[in-house]
């Protein structure tokens, strides 16, 4: 049964160590706060962390949908316990809603990262870029996905202008009521792959999974009037079998993306920027108002969008102070294990002094 869920020759190596302590292999196929639904060749799992797991995971994060995972399952029970997670090939990350320093695993081990926004009112480039970014950044393949199209008076125009800025990745625009494009999203990916759909909150994500799977398996509702977009109904991440045999895992929708660790990422998206600034006459140029900028000279002679310039600025502060915080948790971490193997220390004296009197 996993073998349909990705199973490889490279990840039963990688598991033998787990197999020799008794426990079987599973991939996590939806993600829940309390307890995750794994599927193994026995059969679907609900399983819960290890205590030992769930502590290491307050610093380096709980397993996330489209982990493979160490499990001991309780026989008859239909229930397991995790004890491990296999290293992931790839990761598509995000700042956790509520912290600026915690990471959060959001899909593991995805092949395709299909990067969604729709095709009406709420197309926006500048989101756009932040998502691309990200998907670069994970290590998977990134496609850019084009939805609603049937509400686009002009659908190959706006394609070809997204297509200047994705980065040389594919655009590919589709129409789920239409059935536009599906055919060529299905060519992106091959059996026993898996892809993942990001994007903003209502760009259509769940109406393209049901029109994949050829049946409504996700709830969807209508385009508010008020703004052309939708409301996501998704409420956790979920990986869902294709018909020709690969793999989509649906997630909520993301509002903001956090941009930690995508140096590479933002330079795939933004490489014309980077480009031009390699031509400047000082290597350490501000782009400001220094002589010889090609920044500023592209800017003036109308070969440089201003909007796109002033969002590379925006997303590479936010890169930069994301380095910082992160770097700042580091240190706060270091100094509580310090405090405690300290108060360890001082407690372990006291007991001695009490023993010798």
């Amino acid at each position: 049964m996993i073998e349909q869920y990705g199973w490889s020759n490279a990840l039963r190596v990688a598991f033998e160590p787990h197999a020799r302590a008794g426990y079987v292999p599973g991939r996590i196929i939806v993600q829940q706060r309390e307890a995750n639904l794994v599927v193994t060749d026995a059969g679907n799992l609900r399983a819960r962390l290890s205590g030992r797991l769930r502590h290491e995971a307050q610093e380096g994060g709980h397993p996330a949908a489209g982990d493979w995972v160490a499990l001991s399952a309780t026989t008859g029970e239909g229930t397991a316990t995790v004890h491990a997670v296999l290293p992931r090939r790839t990761a598509f990350v995000r700042r956790a809603a509520d912290s600026v320093q915690t990471l959060q695993v959001i899909a593991a081990n995805v092949d395709v990262v299909f990067v969604v926004t729709s095709m009406n009112a709420d197309l926006n480039p500048r989101r756009l870029e932040r998502f691309l970014a990200a998907a670069w950044q994970s290590g998977a393949r990134p496609v850019v996905v084009l939805t609603k199209a049937d509400l686009c008076e002009q659908p190959e125009s706006q394609a070809a202008d997204i297509a200047r800025l994705a980065a040389g990745c594919p655009v590919l625009m589709v129409s789920a009521r239409q059935g536009l494009g599906l055919g060529g999203l299905m060519d992106h990916i091959s059996p026993g792959e898996t892809c993942v759909l990001i994007g903003s909150s209502g760009v259509g994500k769940s109406t393209l999974v049901n029109a994949l799977l050829g049946e409504e398996r996700m709830a969807t509702q209508e385009i508010r009037a008020t703004d052309a977009r939708g409301r996501h109904t998704t409420s956790y991440r979920q990986l869902v079998l294709l018909p020709g045999g690969g793999l989509i895992l649906d997630t909520p929708g993301i509002r903001e993306v956090g941009l930690i660790d995508v140096d590479e990422g933002l330079s795939t998206v933004f490489d014309d920027v980077e480009r031009l600034a390699l031509n400047c006459r000082f290597s350490d140029c501000g782009h400001s108002t220094e002589p010889g900028c090609a920044v500023r000279g592209a800017l003036d002679g109308g070969l440089l969008d201003p909007d796109r310039w002033a969002h590379f600025q925006k997303l590479s502060r936010e890169v930069e102070a994301a380095e910082l915080a992160k770097e700042g948790a580091a240190q706060e971490v270091g100094r509580r294990r310090l405090a405690a193997k300290q108060r360890a220390y001082r407690s372990t004296k006291k007991d001695l002094r009490n023993l010798s009197s």
